[in-house]
């Protein structure tokens, strides 16, 4: 790849849940052609923003780019009664939708928050591995040839848990 990420097709993995459900919910009659994107294994939020800076000038060929993943994904209190983490769960989901949306946040800023968003209050509460928080990474790396800045599309309940759909344009 001309980016210097190593890229390869694997025809025998199939789709993912993360792109599977959403493309299901928007294109229930699957018309469209989709190619899913894997995370780097080195899990690197720098490198997975520069994965999506490579594959930015998709954005001009009208091509629709979905990063699916949840703003809050830890397992062990979604499925759990007995766990209060409203005050964890906020924390985080206000730490993101400021990172992500606030004017005030220079493009510079914003993405070394994101490199380092294991420093943002409870994220590793929110997140006890980060394959769901990745393709944000990816998706602002795209958004960077535009606007750095995302507003807010989703902001609502799942299983009793703050969740937040973010969107670049």
């Amino acid at each position: 790849m001309a980016s210097g990420i190593p890229a390869r097709l694997d025809e025998q993995r199939g789709f993912d849940h993360g792109s599977f459900v959403p493309l299901k919910l928007m294109f229930p009659q699957a018309r469209i052609p989709c190619i899913q994107l894997s995370l780097l294994k080195n899990l690197d939020p720098r490198k997975h923003i520069a994965l999506g800076e490579a594959i930015a000038s998709l954005r001009e060929k009208n091509i629709l780019i979905i990063g699916s993943g949840m703003s809050f994904h830890n397992l062990k209190t979604f499925f759990s009664n007995n766990i209060d983490s409203s005050k964890e769960n906020e924390g985080f989901d206000h730490w993101l939708i400021e990172t992500c949306t606030d004017p005030a946040i220079s493009s510079e800023v914003r993405e070394q928050r994101l490199i380092e968003w294991e420093k943002a209050p409870f994220a590793r509460f929110c997140h006890p591995r980060e394959e769901h928080l990745l393709p944000l990474h990816v998706c602002y790396g795209i958004a960077c040839a535009g606007s750095s800045m995302a507003k807010v599309v989703f902001n609502e309940q799942i299983m009793g848990k703050k969740v937040t759909g973010l969107l670049w344009q």
